[in-house]
């Protein structure tokens, strides 16, 4: 196992946004000996058929890798949408938490030595924000939160993608960031 682990030990939860996202951080993870076991849980997804597709290309890689898998049941976005209704400035920050503290919660139920999320390897997420947020509830639920910065595999990440047949969204999930992809302010 690789020193940068040591302080995190070998049972691990990483916390999945998407089937492309999870290739590099899965190799570097996998090869470092840590033992996987992945969640996925997006209520900020839409719509629910974007939801769907993504959560089919995570359980096709979590098959093809035999990566244990955790899904969330449900597709909570009244939630999502309660949470940042009139605080969209914030919307980031408080998706990240959600998905965060529930990852960070199944950590802990789990037994797990550390959390971590595939969100650390989008070179068009907040990263610095995501790590913090992965800090603070590390602390609250009293697992460690393995950070790592990916975003250095973006491409070798894709080029595993393409190559798996995963299916590659076009934006990150929420409505926003999917009305930012196609409306352009005149």
């Amino acid at each position: 196992m690789s020193k940068i682990y040591t302080n995190y030990g070998r049972k691990v939860l990483i916390h999945i946004c998407c089937g492309p996202c999870l290739a590099y951080p899965f190799e570097v993870l996998n090869k470092d000996g840590l033992q996987l076991h992945g969640f996925y849980y997006n209520p900020n997804i839409h719509p629910y058929t974007e939801h769907q597709r993504r959560l089919e290309s995570v359980e096709l890689f979590a098959e093809k890798m035999q990566l244990p898998l955790i899904r969330r049941q449900g597709y909570d976005l009244e939630s999502f949408l309660n949470t940042i209704a009139f605080r969209i400035d914030k919307r980031c920050f408080l998706c990240y938490r959600i998905r965060l503290e529930a990852a960070a919660g199944i950590a802990r139920k789990g037994k797990f030595d550390a959390f971590t999320t595939t969100l650390l390897y989008s070179k068009f997420q907040k990263h610095d924000l995501i790590k913090e947020t992965g800090e603070a509830m590390a602390k609250k639920y009293k697992v460690n939160f393995l950070y790592k910065d990916f975003r250095e595999g973006w491409r070798e990440g894709i080029d595993i993608s393409k190559k798996m047949g995963l299916y590659r969204q076009q934006y990150c999930g929420c409505v926003y960031s999917e009305m930012e992809r196609y409306y352009k302010k005149l």
